[in-house]
C-alpha cells in the first residue's frame, strides 16, 4: 500500500521553492478549472492527441493547436464533437499528418459525445463530468483509457485539463523530481500516488509539481510567452 510511504521531507522546501521559480500557479488553476484553451474542450482533446507523440510541446504541438483552431474551429468548420468524429482525415491531415493523433481525437469525441447525450450534459460538462469520475484504478478499462493510443500520460493530462489535481508520470516529471526526492517509484501508479501523497500532506498541488517540472529548467516564460495566455 503507498499510504503512508516515507519521503524526504527535508525536500519539501525545494519542492515549494520549484513552484515559486516556475511560475506555473496562474497557468495550473486554469486548467484545473477546465479553462485551457478557451475552455473549447475540443482544442484540449487535440492538444492531449498531439501532446501524445512526445514532439516539443511548445515548438511543435501549441502552433499546430493553435492553427487547428484557426483554420477549423474559428471558420465554424468543427463546432462540435460530432464536426470532430465526422471530419475528412483528408482534411485533419493537412493540420497534422499523423493520422494515429486524430484516431485517438475522434475516439475521445465519440466517447464524450455518447457520454454528453447520455447525461444530457454540454460537451464542456461532459468532459469535467468524465474527469471527476474518472480513477487511476483500472484506468486501463476507463472510456477513455482503453482507447487504442491512450497511454497514462495522456489519461493523466486529460484529467488534469478536465479539473483533476494530479501528476504526469512523464520522463521529464521523472527526471526532475528524481533529482530532488533522490528514489522514486518506478511503477507509474505507484510514482502518481507518492507525488499526490507529497503535496497533500504539505499544502501543495500536484499538478503544480507536475508543470513546474515542465517549466523550471528551460526558457518557457521567455521564449515562449506569447502562447501561455492561450493554454
Amino acid at each position: 500500500m503507498l499510504a503512508g510511504r516515507s519521503y524526504p521531507k527535508d525536500k519539501i522546501g525545494l519542492l515549494k521553492n520549484l513552484i515559486e521559480r516556475s511560475g506555473v500557479r496562474e497557468y495550473c488553476s486554469r486548467c484545473l478549472r477546465c479553462e485551457r484553451w478557451g475552455g473549447n474542450v475540443i482544442l484540449m482533446i487535440i492538444d492531449a492527441s498531439f501532446t501524445s507523440l512526445g514532439l516539443s510541446y511548445f515548438d511543435v504541438v501549441v502552433p499546430k493547436v493553435i492553427e487547428f483552431r484557426e483554420k477549423m474551429v474559428r471558420t465554424s468548420k468543427i463546432k462540435s464533437f460530432e464536426d470532430l468524429i465526422n471530419a475528412p482525415m483528408e482534411d485533419l491531415k493537412k493540420i497534422w499528418k499523423n493520422a494515429r493523433s486524430w484516431n485517438v481525437a475522434k475516439e475521445i469525441a465519440k466517447y464524450l459525445n455518447k457520454l454528453s447525450k447520455e447525461r444530457n450534459l454540454s460537451e464542456k460538462e461532459a468532459f469535467v463530468y468524465w474527469a471527476k469520475n474518472s480513477t487511476l484504478d483500472g484506468w486501463k478499462d476507463d472510456g477513455i483509457g482503453k482507447i487504442r493510443g491512450v497511454g497514462i500520460n495522456t489519461y493523466q493530462y486529460l484529467r488534469m485539463m478536465g479539473g483533476i489535481d494530479t501528476v504526469m508520470p512523464d520522463k521529464i516529471v521523472r527526471k526532475v523530481l528524481k533529482g530532488i526526492l533522490g528514489e522514486i517509484p518506478s511503477d507509474d501508479i505507484e510514482f502518481i500516488r507518492y507525488i499526490e501523497q507529497i503535496a497533500r500532506e504539505n499544502g501543495l498541488r500536484a499538478i503544480d509539481i507536475c508543470w513546474a517540472t515542465w517549466f523550471v529548467n528551460s526558457n518557457v516564460l521567455e521564449k515562449y510567452g506569447k502562447y501561455l495566455p492561450e493554454i
